[in-house]
Parts: C-alpha cells; structure tokens; sequence
C-alpha cells in the first residue's frame, strides 16, 4: 500500500514514543533525548495543558518528527496544527477529529480495535489506524486476525507494549510502527536524566530493528 509521507517515516523508525509532558522545557527536553537515541519522533499527548506549547517548542527547534496524541475533538486538531504536529492521534475513531484533519491535510491514525471500528476507520478515509489498547484487546492475535480482512490497511498498536513484547509486534506484517513509552520512566523525567532516557532509547531501537523486520510499504 502506499503511506503518506509521514507515515512511511513512522514505519521507518518502527517506535512511536508517547510523550506526556508537563511544560514546554520538559518536551523539548524529552524530544532532545530521544533524537540523540537515534529515535527522532515524539507524540505529545494532550494530557496536560503544556501539550500544543509543547509540541510548538519541538517543532521549531526541528530535527523531531513532532505529532499530537490524544487528539479528541476537532477544536484540539486546530490547536495541534497551529502548534505545528505533522500528524495526529487519537484514541477512538472520530468522524469530527478525522474530518478536521483531512480539512488541514494532516495525516491521521484514529484508534480501533475491533472489526467494525476499522471498517468505519476505513469507511472515513484513513489509511492507518492506531490498535489501542493493544495489550488488553487480544494483543497479537487479535493484530493478525484483523490483518487478514483488512489486508493493506496499517496498525500502530499502542499499550501495554514494552521493551521485551515490541519485537513480536514488529514481526507482525501489517504493523507499521508500536507506540510505547517504556524508554521514558517517569522517575527519570522527574530528575531531568536525559541521559538515562537516551540510553534506553539506543536500546529501543536495537531492539525494534532487525534484518528480519519488514515493515508494510
């Protein structure tokens, strides 16, 4: 199939890093750590009212693939495009979020799990969607079960994924990229070790990229 720009970069770097972040320093910094780890993305979630400061922070300095994660309602789409995220997530499937960002030309991964909720996914236009909860939503089988009516249609699966458990989605044919944030330990954010959280980045992306990987084109 063929992905947009944006998300043939997330295929690409195989991890999405979910990034909650309490002020605009804190994701900048954050972002810096996991672009020195060798992973240049980050989903800054709108979680905390930091989250559009945030992101506009990382945008301008550049060299981060910056996305918006929990993406829940049309006015936060705007919000997160003025910011200047290069695609958005969201938790659940939304018409209003979806259509908003088709509007702005901004690629899009709404979140489902089931069969019915990656047909309506589909039936709105999208390309990806986002597996979530992954861990409590049948995990890997559920994935390849899915993987063969929707055949062609690429999942980010994200939750409950960690460092030993990302390889096995990877090896799943339609998964795109795994969202996790295992490389960002709270207890490191709050003592600002930047230098822990680009140690476990680098281990992240040893881990996610092998010979054997072949992620959906």
């Amino acid at each position: 199939m063929m992905l947009s720009p944006v998300f043939a970069d997330l295929a690409r770097h195989r991890v999405v890093p979910v990034v909650t972040a309490r002020t605009a320093e804190e994701g900048l910094r954050i972002a810096d750590a996991l672009a020195e780890g060798g992973l240049p993305v980050a989903e800054i979630t709108f979680r905390t009212a930091a989250a559009a400061d945030a992101i506009a922070a990382v945008a301008r300095e550049g060299g981060v693939l910056v996305g918006a994660g929990t993406v829940l309602r049309a006015d936060q789409v705007d919000e997160a495009v003025d910011a200047g995220a290069r695609f958005v997530v969201s938790p659940g499937t939304s018409a209003e979020v979806i259509e908003r960002c088709r509007h702005h030309g901004i690629p899009v991964l709404p979140g489902a799990v089931t069969a019915t909720e990656v047909q309506t996914a589909l039936a709105l236009g999208v390309d990806a969607v986002k597996f979530f909860p992954a861990a409590t939503s049948g995990g890997i089988p559920a994935l390849r079960a899915l993987g063969a009516p929707f055949s062609g249609l690429g999942f980010v699966p994200t939750g409950g994924i960690d460092e030993a458990t990302a390889p096995e989605y990877l090896a799943v044919p339609s998964v795109l990229a795994v969202g996790g944030s295992w490389m960002l330990p709270a207890d490191a954010i709050d003592a600002g070790d930047w230098d822990r959280i680009t140690d476990l980045t680098r281990r992240a992306v040893t881990r996610t990229r092998s010979p054997e990987d072949t992620p959906l084109r």
